[in-house]
C-alpha cells in the first residue's frame, strides 16, 4: 500500500489519483449535464415537450434534487465507513446514477413518473459515490500537508473538465434536438466513468478504501438499516407516483431547509457530547463547524447558476454570435473554463506557500473566497438594473455573466477544494467518510436555498432581480467578515493540537 501512496507518476502524485480523477470527471459530466437542463425543461411549455411548470416550482424542484444529492452523502459516507467500504460504495453509486439517467431519458417514451424515478436513483447513487471518492483521494496522502491540498485542486480540475464539456453536449442536444437526448447523453458519460474505474482500480488503488474497519455484526446492522431506509424511500416514491400523495415542491423545500439545519446541529452536538472525541478532536470539529457555516453561505449563492443565472441567460442575455444564437446552457460552461484554467495556478500557489510556511489557514481562504464571490453577484445587480431600465425586451451583453462567473470561480477555488481537503485533514479517522458527508450537507443546504430563490428571475417580475442579487452579495460579504474575525482565534486554538493547522 505504501508503494501506491508514495508513487509520483501522475503529475507528481499517485496513479490512484488519475483513476479517481477521471471517474469523478465523468460522474460530474453526467450531473452537470442534466442539472441546468432541468429548470429549462420543466418550465418549458407542454407544446415544446416540457412539463409547463411555473418557474418558482421548477426552481424549487431543482433545489430539492440538488439538496437531496448532497444530503444523501451523509448516509452514503456512513454506509461506506460501516458496511461497503469506499471502493464498493463508489462502484454501486455509479451504477445507480447510470440507471437514473436511463430512466430520465426513457421518460419521454414511457411515463412522466419515470423522470422523477430517475432523479431519485441519481440522488441515491451520488450519495454513495460523491463523499467516498473524495475520501479516497485523501487516503492517498496519509501524511497530509500541502501536497494533499494540491491533489484536491487537481481532483477539482477533473470535476470541472466534466462540468465544462457537459453543458456544451447536453445543452445542444437538449435545446436543439430533444430534451431527452440531452438527458441520455449525460447517462452515457456515467457509463464511461464506470468502465474506467473497473479497468483501473485494481492496479492503481489496490486495497485503499477496500474494506471498512468494522466487524461482521456491525456490517450486518448497517446493512439492515440501509434496507429499511430504502423501503421507506420506495414506499414514499410509490405514493407520489400513483397520486395518493400530492406534493408541493415549494412547501417541501422550505420544510427541508429546517430539517437539514436541525440534522446538522444535532449531528455536531452528538459528536461533541457522545462520540468520545479527544480535546484536540473537538477543537478540529469547532473549525469544521465554522467552515460548514461559511460553505452554506457560499453554496446558497454559487448554486444559483442552474436557476436564477441560467434563467437570466435565457431571458435577458444577448447570446448571438455572428447571427447564430448559442444554446442557453453553453454559458454554464464558463465557470468551468475558469476553474480548469486557474486550478493549476491555485495548486501551485498552495504548494509554494506551504514550502515557505506562509500557507493561509482554511478560514482565511474561506473569507477571501466569500468576499470575491460577493463581488461577482454585485456585478449582476448592475446587469439587472440595466434590464429594468431598458424593459422586458432588453438583452444585456454576455460579458456581465462571464465577469460574474469569473469572480465566482476564483471564490470557488478558495473554498471548495480547500474545504474537501480540510474535512479529510481535520476529521477523526473513524469519521472521515461521515465528515465528507457533513461537508456535502452544507452544499445540500446551500442548494436548497438557491433553489427557493432561483425562480425570482422572471420577465413578469423584473423588479425582483436586483433585490435577489443584492441580498446574495450582502450575505456573502457578511459571511466573509465573520470568518475573517475568527481567523486569529482559530489559529490560537489550533496551535495546541497535534497538527497545529486548520
Amino acid at each position: 500500500m505504501r508503494a501506491l501512496t508514495s508513487d509520483t507518476s501522475f503529475f507528481g502524485h499517485p496513479k490512484g489519483l488519475s483513476t479517481l480523477f477521471f471517474t469523478e470527471l465523468w460522474e460530474r459530466f453526467s450531473f452537470y449535464g442534466i442539472r441546468p437542463l432541468l429548470v429549462l425543461f420543466m418550465s418549458a411549455a407542454l407544446t415544446s415537450g416540457g412539463f409547463g411548470f411555473d418557474r418558482p416550482k421548477a426552481s424549487a424542484i431543482v433545489g430539492i434534487y440538488a439538496a437531496s444529492v448532497y444530503l444523501a452523502s451523509l448516509p452514503g459516507g456512513w454506509i461506506a465507513d460501516r458496511w461497503l467500504g469506499l471502493q464498493r460504495s463508489v462502484w454501486y453509486g455509479g451504477l445507480l446514477i447510470a440507471l437514473g439517467h436511463l430512466s430520465i431519458a426513457l421518460s419521454a417514451v414511457f411515463l412522466h413518473s419515470a423522470f422523477f424515478l430517475g432523479l431519485v436513483l441519481i440522488v441515491l447513487g451520488t450519495g454513495l459515490l460523491k463523499p467516498n471518492i473524495s475520501a479516497m483521494v485523501g487516503s492517498l496522502y496519509p501524511d497530509g500537508g500541502s501536497r494533499r491540498d494540491a491533489a484536491f485542486s487537481i481532483f477539482y480540475m477533473g470535476i470541472n473538465f466534466g462540468a465544462l464539456v457537459a453543458p456544451l453536449v447536453t445543452g445542444y442536444l437538449g435545446e436543439r434536438v430533444g430534451w431527452h437526448w440531452g438527458f441520455g447523453a449525460a447517462g452515457v458519460g456515467m457509463l464511461v466513468g464506470l468502465a474506467w474505474l473497473r479497468a483501473r482500480r485494481q492496479n492503481t488503488l489496490g486495497p485503499i478504501g477496500g474494506e471498512p474497519t468494522t466487524g461482521q455484526a456491525e456490517r450486518a446492522k448497517v446493512r439492515n438499516y440501509t434496507i429499511a431506509g430504502m423501503a421507506v424511500v420506495v414506499a414514499g416514491l410509490a405514493l407520489a407516483m400513483t397520486g395518493a400523495v400530492t406534493i408541493d415542491p415549494i412547501v417541501v423545500a422550505n420544510l427541508m431547509k429546517y430539517i437539514i439545519s436541525g440534522i446538522a446541529i444535532a449531528y455536531f452536538a452528538f459528536l461533541f457530547l457522545f462520540a468520545g472525541l479527544t480535546g484536540d478532536d473537538k477543537k478540529r470539529m469547532a473549525v469544521i463547524m465554522a467552515l460548514f457555516v461559511g460553505a452554506v453561505v457560499f453554496w446558497a449563492a454559487f448554486e444559483q447558476a442552474p436557476t436564477s443565472l441560467n434563467l437570466f441567460a435565457k431571458d435577458f442575455t444577448d447570446r448571438n454570435i455572428f447571427g447564430w444564437e448559442m444554446p442557453t446552457l453553453w454559458l454554464q460552461s464558463v465557470n468551468s473554463v475558469f476553474i480548469v484554467t486557474l486550478a493549476p495556478v491555485m495548486a501551485w500557489l498552495w504548494v509554494t506557500l506551504g514550502k515557505r510556511k506562509m500557507d493561509p489557514s482554511s478560514p482565511a481562504k474561506f473569507a477571501v473566497g466569500l468576499l470575491i464571490t460577493g463581488l461577482g453577484f454585485w456585478i449582476m445587480v448592475a446587469a439587472a438594473k440595466l434590464v429594468i431600465t431598458g424593459g422586458v425586451t432588453t438583452r444585456v451583453s454576455a460579458w456581465w455573466l462571464i465577469g460574474s462567473y469569473m469572480l465566482q470561480s476564483v471564490g470557488e477555488l478558495m473554498i471548495s477544494p480547500v474545504g474537501l481537503s480540510s474535512m479529510t485533514a481535520l476529521a477523526p479517522k473513524k469519521y472521515v467518510g461521515q465528515m465528507m458527508g457533513v461537508w456535502f450537507m452544507a452544499t445540500s443546504l446551500g442548494n436548497l436555498i438557491a433553489g427557493l430563490v432561483g425562480g425570482q428571475v422572471n420577465p413578469e417580475n423584473l423588479s425582483e432581480m436586483p433585490a435577489l442579487f443584492n441580498w446574495t452579495s450582502l450575505s456573502l460579504f457578511a459571511g466573509a467578515a465573520v470568518l475573517a474575525a475568527l481567523v486569529i482565534p482559530i489559529r490560537r486554538m489550533m496551535a495546541t493540537t497535534a497538527e497545529g493547522r486548520a
